[in-house]
């Protein structure tokens, strides 16, 4: 019971330099990996984050060696980069890997069932629409939920031209 909180000056300095180590170890991981690792996160991305904070527990509580740690900070950096290079070169990968986006709400309707399965409700749908600026519900063409979990808010348009919604293929009845 009395090393529940102090076992001794050498664990503690042992501590004190693998936590300094390895967080400088996966910070400069993380600058080299880019903005995607920063970037808000779809459910891939949130896989890649608990495993290297993991790791990096493991690491600073010395549960593994600092060595084998960075060896396995920098393995979840690559394969992250692997992966999104597949979802980049495969159509059938990528939607294994992200969500696909869903209208929750399209030209002054709610879309129900979608809301159903994404687990929305109309005053998260509402919320969006005023984080998006917007105060009337008629000025809204649609309500997008994102692979990464936001919703997006697409204001009418004058424009004939290509719309961002046209790959969506939104059949609404």
């Amino acid at each position: 019971m009395a090393d529940l909180f102090f076992e001794d000056w050498q664990s503690i300095g042992r501590v004190t330099i693998t936590t300094v180590t390895a967080f400088v170890t996966l910070f400069i991981f993380v600058r080299i990996s880019g903005k995607r690792t920063l970037a808000k996160l779809s459910a891939f991305d949130f896989i890649v984050s608990i495993a290297l904070g993991s790791t990096l527990s493991d690491i600073m509580l010395a549960i593994i060696p600092m060595t084998e740690g960075v060896a396995v900070l920098l393995l979840i950096i690559i394969l992250q980069y692997v992966f999104a290079w597949l979802a980049r070169s495969s159509s059938k990968m990528e939607k294994i890997m992200n969500a696909v986006p869903h209208p929750v709400f399209y030209n002054n309707k709610f879309i129900e069932e979608t809301m159903k399965k994404e687990a929305i409700t109309k005053d998260e749908i509402y919320a969006a629409i005023r984080v998006a600026g917007i105060d009337q519900i008629h000025d809204v063409k649609a309500v997008i939920m994102e692979i990464n979990g936001t919703m997006s808010v697409i204001k009418k348009g004058d424009s004939k031209g290509p719309s961002s919604l046209d790959t969506l293929n939104i059949k609404i009845e």
